[in-house]
């Protein structure tokens, strides 16, 4: 049985710089090796799912979840099922408190358009608060090629806002490491991907990139935002 540890922050960094430059499935040992199954949970969000398929082959039970805002693409919901029915599992999905319709009646029609941010907050960060209020760690996808805002992010770390470890395996990974190994072991994806879509987040606040942009330029256009709020 794994014990239960408080990770200190000069203790991550150790590990940190220990796993610097290993691979994913590596990191995601280290993960499976010091947290118990119910204290740690990947974030699932349903792009290129290469995470799911590392981790359910060094723990298949381990727990995955992702967060249903009410606005997905129809793709990204058709990956979801994809996903359960090829690697017989269950992903855990965390929804907002309000409906869509209950949003609509207390801040108005179409709060994405008017005030981003806030939108954000309800329909992802406050569900997002409630999946990680019961965990130790969690997983993300973040890699640090995908905008300027991610380019210092840590292998493992403190995640201050939330008050738990956070990891992310893939944060040397570039694109084309990903479409590589999607390639190699036949993993789904979401077939926005080829639609010049790279960052597939809300359908409202979602376009596909044009060449020479980062990854993240496709989401809240018109908006200084970058990032949905889960991540900073």
């Amino acid at each position: 049985m794994i014990s239960v540890k408080v990770w200190t922050a000069e203790e991550l960094k150790k590990v940190n710089d220990e796993l610097e430059g290993r691979s994913p499935q590596d990191v995601l040992r280290w993960v499976v090796d010091n947290f118990a199954r119910e204290d740690f949970a990947l974030a699932c969000s349903f792009g290129e799912p290469v995470l799911v398929d590392m981790l359910v082959k060094i723990k298949p039970d381990a727990r995955i979840f992702s967060l249903d805002t009410g606005l997905h693409f129809a793709e990204t919901l058709e990956l979801k099922d994809e996903i359960e029915r090829k690697y017989g599992i269950k992903i855990e999905m965390y929804r907002p408190k309000l409906t869509l319709e209950e949003m609509e009646r207390e801040y108005g029609p179409e709060l994405w358009k008017r005030d981003p941010d806030e939108c954000c907050r309800i329909r992802k960060v406050e569900p997002l608060k409630e999946v990680l209020s019961g965990l130790k760690a969690w997983i993300t996808g973040i890699r640090r090629d995908q905008s300027p805002t991610r380019r210092n992010a840590p292998v493992v770390g403190i995640d201050p806002k939330h008050g738990l470890v956070k990891v992310n395996p893939l944060v040397n990974w570039t694109s084309r490491d990903v479409w590589e190994y999607l390639e190699r072991n036949g993993v789904p994806y979401n077939r926005l991907l080829d639609q010049a879509f790279a960052s597939i987040g809300c359908e409202p606040c979602t376009r596909p990139i044009i060449p020479g942009e980062d990854e993240r330029a496709g989401r809240w256009e018109g908006f200084s935002k970058t990032e949905c709020g889960l991540h900073k």
